[in-house]
């Protein structure tokens, strides 16, 4: 690995550690092995690798959402079988990610003190709308139609938040893939008979 990868994985480090107040440039290049230019000439300030950090790590989480890992057969796109199959296969993620997790709210619960950060990650939402309507939908990204991503997106990334916020405040009472469902289920039957 060169200085570039080596920061990256530094970083990434620090953030389970730590998280995004606390971590400094210092600890992620005593974690990396690098020197503290490497993380300007790399990724031009702290805030930028730590920003590229922690994407790497909720794609590492994202990656794991997908119910047709390991060769399982999976629920016709689109179908509700298929949504909650696939919010099964999140929530199961849930116990081995939490400390990314948090690092997400930790985030939501700063000022100005992480604008910098604040605004690179919004930027990378509209990835994690894609992903998300992708899973859901069974189509690539590349084929994904933007208004999709820009409806079904939010609304799966507004539930996720949702969700996460329920596990990491108390897991005993977080709602189920089985409740996700039948809760979509009653408002799709009302919507219905209107």
């Amino acid at each position: 690995m060169g200085h570039r990868e080596d920061l990256l994985e530094g970083a990434k480090r620090c953030l389970l550690e730590k998280g995004f107040l606390r971590t400094t440039a210092r600890d992620i290049v005593k974690e990396s092995g690098t020197n503290l230019a490497s993380i300007g000439y790399h990724y031009g300030s702290k805030a930028e690798l730590l920003v590229q950090a922690y994407i790497a790590l909720i794609e590492g989480v994202g990656e794991r959402f997908d119910p047709g890992l390991g060769g399982q057969v999976t629920q016709p796109p689109g179908s509700l079988e298929r949504f909650e199959e696939v919010w099964a296969s999140i929530i199961r993620t849930v116990p081995e990610s939490r400390a990314i997790w948090l690092l997400s709210f930790e985030l939501m619960f700063q000022d100005e003190r992480l604008e910098e950060v604040r605004k690179l990650l919004a930027e990378a939402q509209r990835d994690g709308r894609a992903g998300l309507t992708a899973l859901f939908g069974g189509v690539p990204e590349a084929d994904l139609d933007p208004e999709a991503v820009e409806t079904e997106g939010r609304l799966y990334q507004t539930l996720l938040n949702g969700l996460m916020v329920q596990w990491l405040f108390d897991p005993a009472s977080a709602s189920t893939a089985e409740q996700l469902t039948e809760g979509l289920r009653r408002v799709m039957r009302g919507a219905a008979k209107s």
